[in-house]
């Protein structure tokens, strides 16, 4: 894990965002010596579609059954 003051993690941000997004390696940005926040690469999670539709979807048995009520001219 490498740790890196705030100002030098400011003049470098770009670069080093790069650098974790390809090494996956973590960077501890520290704030007058203490701990402040931690940048790590992140990892796309594969979702089965079918899990995320769960419970989403309603079944209605009979679509073609006329309507039980009439509808009014206007």
């Amino acid at each position: 894990m490498k740790t890196i003051a705030a100002g030098k993690f400011k003049a470098q941000c770009l670069a080093l965002l790069d650098e974790v997004a390809r090494e996956h390696e973590t960077i501890v940005v520290t704030k007058r010596g203490k701990p402040v926040a931690k940048i790590t690469a992140v990892t796309e999670e594969k979702v089965d579609l079918r899990e995320r539709l769960k419970g989403s979807i309603l079944r209605e048995e009979d679509i073609v059954s006329p309507v039980p009520f009439t509808w009014e001219a206007a």
